[in-house]
């Protein structure tokens, strides 16, 4: 069963594939800034739910231990109270002894196996639910690198068809004005910034 957060990666990822590109363009396209931000904003809203429930499974690993240690700490008491009970008994003391070694010999054994086993248990639900978390945020980074890479591509293509289109502009007033060269206009502050239209 898919979490939450892979639901709302899902439906951005089907949104942005149904917009609609820019007239005479092939890599920008037309958003609708409160459908997106609706998206966005239930993200963020689910995000720590989800990181709080795999925090959750991490925290039991504790609950289990203290429950194997209160179990086995249990398990030794009835043994040492069976000790006691045998000890007192004078006339049968030689068998109370060897019961007793036997009796807490046996419980001390198996507290070790329910400690052994919780640890197991509890450290395999902390690598998964860690695991699983990693793996959500993940395809959250990688989602916004590939639309940070793709705005990248998109500028560079427009600088590059805007400098095309103004050396065309210089070449032609050259040959109207019949001069050896006209001043180029300055882009001293560098490339402006291509924003995606928001309707």
């Amino acid at each position: 069963m898919s979490s939450k957060i892979e639901q709302i990666i899902t439906e951005i990822e089907e949104y942005i594939d149904n917009c609609k590109f820019q007239p005479l363009s092939t890599s920008k396209i037309i958003v609708n800034k409160d459908d997106i931000d609706e998206l966005l904003a239930e993200l963020r809203l689910r995000t720590p739910d989800e990181i709080r429930k795999y925090q959750k499974i991490i925290a039991n690993k504790d609950a289990i231990l203290n429950d194997a240690k209160e179990r086995s700490e249990s398990m030794i008491a009835e043994a040492t109270a069976h000790i006691n009970q045998l000890v007192s008994e004078h006339e049968i003391m030689q068998k109370a002894y060897s019961e007793a070694n036997q009796v807490l010999e046996q419980a001390q054994q198996q507290a070790q196996d329910i400690l052994n086993n919780a640890t197991s248990e509890a450290n395999d639900l902390r690598t998964r639910a860690m695991q699983y978390t990693d793996d959500i945020l993940s395809n959250v980074q990688s989602i916004l690198s590939t639309g940070m890479d793709s705005f990248e591509n998109a500028q560079s293509q427009m600088m590059t068809a805007l400098n095309s289109s103004l050396n065309v502009v210089v070449e032609s007033r050259k040959e109207l004005n019949g001069q050896d060269a006209v001043e180029e206009p300055s882009n001293e502050e560098g490339e402006d910034d291509i924003t995606v239209d928001l309707l």
